[in-house]
This record gives C-alpha cells, sequence and structure tokens, in this order.
C-alpha cells in the first residue's frame, strides 16, 4: 500500500511538474510570438513611413517634371505664336501684293478689250476695202479683157508658152556651145593636165593577185574531205556556197563559183586543214561549225576592211551594208585587179582630180570609192553592177550625185553631174594603169571583133559596135526590114548566142536600134 502510494505521489509529482513545465514552455512561446509580432509591427510600420516617405519623393518629382514640362510647352508655344503671327503678317502683305496685282491684271484686261475692238473694228474696215478694191480689180480686169480682147488666162497661157520656149532655146544654144567648146583643144589639155597631175601625185605599189580556182592539197587533207560520205566537203560547199570539185587523184581541189567571199571561205577552209592537224578532228566531229566559224571571221575582216577604206580616204562613214560591200570586193578581182585597192586607189585619183579643179574632194571620193559596190552582188543580182550599185546607194540614203555617179560610170544612165565624169575617168585611170590588168590586147581585140561578128551575122541587121570597152554591143537594124516585135526577140537571140560562144566576166549588154529616117534636100 505505501508502495502504491509512493508511487502515485511519484505520478503525481510527474504530473504537476510536466504540467509547470508545459506552462512554462505555453509562456515561453507566448512571449516569442508577442515579440514576432512586436518586431512585424515596427517593421510593418517602418515599410509604411518608407511608402509614405517614397511617394512624396515620387510625387514631388513628377510635380518638378510637370513644371519643366509645362515651361518647355509654354515656351514653344510661344515661338509657335510667334511664328505664326509672322507668317499672318507676309500673308496679309502677299494678300495685299496679290490685291494689287489683281487690279492691275483687271486693268490690262479693259485695255485688252478695248484694243481687241478697236482692231476688230479696223478689220472690219478693211475686210469693207479689199472687197471694194477686189470688185474694182474685177471691173478694171474685165475692162482690159474687154479692151484687149484676150482673157487674162490665155494671156497667161501665152506668156508660159514663150518662156518655156525661150528656155528651150537657152538651153539648146547651151548644148550647142557646150557641144562646140568639146571639141575644142584647150579643154583637153585642161582635162589631160587635171589627170596628169592626179597621175602623177598618186604613187602606191600594189601586189598583183590572181583568182585563184585549183588548189593542191596534201592527202591528209582530201581524206578529211571524202571520210564520213564526205561530211565536211558538203559543210564546206553548204556555207561557202561554191563546189569543191575534188580532182579524180585526189591532189586538188576546183574552186566552182562566182562569189569571191565564199571561194575565199573554202580556201581558208583548206589551208586551215592542212596547217593544223588538230582542225581535220574538228572538222570531223562539228563539220558545220567548222565552216561557220570560218565564215564568222572572214565576214569581221570584211568590215574591218570597209571601215578602213572609209578612214583612209577620210570621208564620213556610209551604211553598214554598204561598208560591208565596200569589205567585200577585197575579194573580187576584174582581169586579176583586185577592186578593193582598186576602188581605193581611184578614189584618190578623183579625189585630186576634184581639188584641182575647185570641186567638193570628198564627195568625188565618197563616189568613186562605191562606184564598184554591185560587183560584190553580181553572182547574186542580174544585170550591170554599176545600176545595182546605184540602186543599193539610193535605197540606203546616199546623195543622189553619188548614187548618179555610182550608176553613170559605164553608162548605164546618163550623169547629171560633174562628179560622174570624174568618177569615169578615175575608174579608167585605175584599170589601164600600167601593170594594172591582165588582159592580152589580142584577147580584147579578138573579144570585140567576136561581138560585132555575131551582132552582123543576124538578117536585117546595118551594122554591130562594140562599145564601153566590150561591155556592150550596139546593134543598128534597118527599119524597112525588121519590125518592133523582131527587134525584141533580135536582142534576147544574140544575148543568148554570145553566152554560149563567148567567155567572159560580168555582163554584156546587147541593145538593138531600130530607127526610121526622114531625109529630104531643099533647093
Amino acid at each position: 500500500m505505501l508502495v502504491a502510494a509512493c508511487i502515485l505521489v511519484a505520478v503525481v509529482a510527474c504530473a504537476v511538474t510536466a504540467l509547470a513545465l508545459r506552462r512554462a514552455a505555453v509562456r515561453q512561446a507566448s512571449a516569442v510570438v508577442d515579440d514576432a509580432r512586436a518586431e512585424v509591427a515596427a517593421q510593418r510600420r517602418s515599410a509604411e513611413l518608407q511608402a509614405a516617405a517614397d511617394r512624396r519623393a515620387a510625387e514631388t518629382a513628377a510635380r518638378a517634371e510637370t513644371l519643366e514640362l509645362r515651361a518647355e510647352v509654354d515656351a514653344e508655344a510661344d515661338a509657335a505664336a510667334e511664328q505664326l503671327a509672322r507668317a499672318t503678317a507676309r500673308i496679309a502683305g502677299r494678300e495685299a501684293e496679290l490685291r494689287g496685282q489683281l487690279a492691275e491684271l483687271e486693268r490690262r484686261a479693259d485695255e485688252l478689250d478695248d484694243t481687241q475692238r478697236d482692231q476688230q473694228s479696223k478689220r472690219d474696215r478693211a475686210s469693207g476695202l479689199e472687197r471694194d478694191v477686189e470688185r474694182r480689180l474685177a471691173e478694171a480686169r474685165a475692162a482690159l479683157e474687154d479692151r484687149a480682147g484676150v482673157t487674162a488666162e490665155a494671156l497667161r497661157e501665152q506668156l508660159v508658152a514663150g518662156w518655156i520656149e525661150e528656155a528651150r532655146a537657152e538651153a539648146a544654144a547651151l548644148v550647142r556651145n557646150a557641144d562646140q567648146s568639146a571639141a575644142d583643144p584647150a579643154h583637153d589639155r585642161e582635162a589631160r593636165r587635171a589627170m596628169e597631175i592626179a597621175a602623177g601625185r598618186y604613187q602606191n605599189h600594189f601586189l598583183t593577185e590572181r583568182n585563184i580556182s585549183n588548189i593542191r592539197i596534201e592527202p591528209a587533207v582530201a581524206e578529211v574531205l571524202v571520210a564520213d560520205d564526205g561530211s565536211v566537203h558538203h559543210a564546206i560547199e553548204q556555207v561557202a556556197n561554191v563546189q569543191l570539185l575534188l580532182a579524180e587523184d585526189h591532189g586538188a581541189v576546183r574552186l566552182d563559183g562566182l562569189d569571191g567571199v565564199g571561194r575565199e571561205v573554202a580556201r581558208r577552209a583548206l589551208a586551215k586543214l592542212a596547217k593544223k592537224p588538230q582542225a581535220a578532228a574538228e572538222a570531223r566531229n562539228q563539220p558545220q561549225e567548222f565552216a561557220t566559224k570560218i565564215r564568222t571571221q572572214l565576214e569581221q575582216e570584211i568590215r574591218t576592211l570597209g571601215k578602213k577604206a572609209f578612214q583612209v580616204l577620210e570621208v564620213p562613214r556610209a551604211h553598214p551594208e554598204i561598208v560591208e560591200l565596200v569589205g567585200a570586193l577585197n575579194y573580187r578581182t576584174s582581169y586579176t585587179q583586185n577592186q578593193w585597192l582598186h576602188a581605193v586607189e581611184a578614189s584618190f585619183l578623183a579625189g585630186m582630180m576634184a581639188a584641182e579643179l575647185g570641186l567638193d574632194e570628198k564627195l568625188a571620193r565618197r563616189a568613186t570609192l562605191m562606184h564598184d559596190i554591185g560587183k560584190a552582188l553580181t553572182h547574186k543580182i542580174e544585170g550591170s553592177h554599176a545600176v545595182i550599185g546605184a540602186d543599193i546607194a539610193r535605197r540606203l540614203g546616199e546623195p543622189e550625185l553619188v548614187a548618179n555617179a555610182i550608176g553613170a560610170h559605164h553608162a548605164d544612165e546618163p550623169p547629171n553631174s560633174v562628179y560622174a565624169y570624174l568618177v569615169a575617168a578615175a575608174d579608167a585611170m585605175s584599170g589601164a594603169r600600167p601593170g594594172a590588168r591582165r588582159e592580152a590586147t589580142e584577147g580584147f581585140s579578138t573579144k570585140v571583133e567576136d561581138l560585132e561578128r555575131i551582132g552582123r551575122s543576124y538578117r536585117g541587121v546595118l551594122d554591130a559596135h562594140a562599145v564601153h570597152g566590150g561591155r556592150e554591143l550596139r546593134v543598128y537594124v534597118r527599119e524597112r526590114d525588121v519590125d518592133d516585135v523582131r527587134v525584141v526577140e533580135l536582142s534576147s537571140e544574140i544575148a543568148e548566142r554570145v553566152s554560149e560562144e563567148l567567155t567572159f566576166p560580168g555582163q554584156i549588154k546587147v541593145t538593138v536600134i531600130r530607127a526610121y529616117e526622114a531625109i529630104a534636100t531643099a533647093s
């Protein structure tokens, strides 16, 4: 019992102790909580005070910034107001000035209206006077016609007819004087002197070039031409527009064609195959491109030669087509004479004769340089090269003096200026100089004799003459034996026979002349 009581006392004591400890802990915890609350309250008050201070500082700064902005805005407003005031003043001044100008314009408009009314009144009076004058002139003309017995129109026609007859008489007198003075030895001496001076002043050396038709080739070149079914051979023919006739032994090629540029393309193609072994492989792989490349390069050289001719002669350059035709003359020969060199040489001679006679030296050079451009197209166009060249010159805008000089230098059209005669003279001088051309005198005489023989061999022909250096055959027929229809047939027959029997460069013109002559004798 005692132990139990002790244990109970001990338990009670432990409980009391625990309760006391708990109360102490609660008091301590309460004290800590109170301290924490007090600290939080203090921090809150401090934060509120700091926020209030910051708010007051921000409000103060905002007020200061607002005051500054207001001051700036007030300054800008004052400046804008001042500018507006100045602008208003300028506008007011301008409006006043415009009002003054408007008043001046209104005054001038009133004056102009008064002037126009005055002028209209004067015009009306003048019109009335003109009508009165016309009426009086008509009355006077009618009175004169009545007294003269002829109308004004008839009199005008009579006067015009008289003037025409007078002009014709003066022209006939001038022609007679020219014909009479043409035989004057003094004119012959003057012409010979001018030609001798030009020939003496001009000195140059030209190598005589022959028209090569047969070209010797190596076996390697012949092998390339016949390989692949002749693809290279056909390509060169197509691009050059000439035929390449290979000899039976494959040792030579004959160039058959009238196109000098095309012949040069073929010659260069064969030369390139002979000199450059790698060209054979290129030609066999791409034959068309191989030949086209050679022709393109030659065409560039032709344009360069054309420009060089105009540059050497110091004349303005012509249309590009004419420049190319002049350059192409380098690959055209006439009796072995290079026609580009002939054109330049003749141009210098014509220019010197023109200068000696007091004429336009540059115009003479220009016309002479182009006088043979038709020869570059005679393989394409039928007809005389002079006529072809004149047509081209007119079509491409050359002056009529130049075109006529081109067309008249072989008498294909009548000359209309002295420059046509200069071109013809320079052409003859260049072609006739020693060593210029290689045609045997016997051959020329034979050609002339054959032409006249063919012309005289037809019935009804009175006579036949080869003129213009064998370029034209004139056949005179009897009017009683040959009618107009037969004249046309006869010219065609003679031309066809000449083409069949004779070999000649260029063309030969056949002219059949049938004229009626009535002769009477007065005694």
